[in-house]
């Protein structure tokens, strides 16, 4: 199942998701030295262009591409910025065109041994891949008794349908495409009110799965979440809650 191809879900992603990406892209931006725009950067996995427009910040031209042609039609638009509706196995695209690649949250969609070797054909020679994700810890600053809803309640009901990228990193790492150049955490927090936080977790391939692959009422999930979150967590306007970003930085060979 391509749990973001659905209008629904997608319409879910866009409402939901926390524009985070800019704190990274400033990491990109130092560990690579740049001094000033590259000429393009391709996003891969781009949904509804949080991660493209954000990359406007190192390249004068931006390409997204994103299988979920749902996701692209309500993607963010930029001067500078277009789209591609196209899986990142196969683009289509030029040998040569990019000076970097990224993947925002992307990288556990893909087939890597199908990736690696067109991600390496649409870069230059010496260009990177850099892929990044926001990894939700469950947990919140200001109360201790989320973590236990997450763990406890939320998982239990809507588990993970997806593996961790570390596998396709290994692989990039130990292959004949790319080089490791580092490896780096980076965690922070985000503030979501309930609201926003319902926002955020129906948007997740956990509840997408239930919903738009099991039958399950949205509405219904939401208000599940409200009830139990407040038998839980008691009533709060607003709280902090723990993101870890990972990225790898990697560097085509030849």
């Amino acid at each position: 199942m391509n749990y973001f191809a659905p209008k629904s879900a997608a319409e879910r992603y866009a409402r939901g998701r926390p524009a985070f990406h800019q704190l990274v892209i400033e990491r990109i931006k130092d560990f690579l030295s740049l001094t000033e725009l590259l000429p393009r950067a391709l996003d891969i996995g781009c949904g509804t262009g949080l991660s493209t427009v954000a990359l406007k910040s190192l390249a004068r031209e931006v390409v997204g591409a994103d299988v979920a042609g749902e996701m692209v039609a309500l993607a963010r638009r930029a001067e500078g910025v277009s789209y591609l509706i196209s899986a990142g196995e196969q683009l289509g695209l030029a040998g040569g065109m990019f000076d970097l690649i990224t993947l925002s949250q992307a990288v556990h969609w893909l087939e890597q041994n199908v990736f690696l070797p067109e991600a390496r054909r649409v870069l230059r020679a010496g260009g990177w891949l850099v892929a990044y994700d926001n990894y939700f810890q469950g947990e919140a600053q200001e109360n201790e008794s989320f973590e236990r809803w997450h763990r406890e309640v939320y998982l239990e009901k809507y588990p993970s349908p997806h593996n961790s990228p570390s596998s396709m990193m290994d692989e990039a790492a130990a292959g004949g495409d790319f080089t490791l150049l580092r490896h780096e955490r980076h965690p922070h927090t985000i503030p979501f009110s309930l609201e926003a936080l319902i926002n955020y977790l129906v948007s997740q391939s956990n509840v997408i799965a239930a919903v738009e692959g099991g039958g399950e009422e949205i509405g219904e999930v939401r208000g599940w979440m409200r009830e139990t979150l407040t038998q839980y967590c008691g009533d709060w306007a607003e709280a902090s809650f723990v993101f870890d970003s990972p990225i790898w930085y990697f560097q085509r060979i030849g």
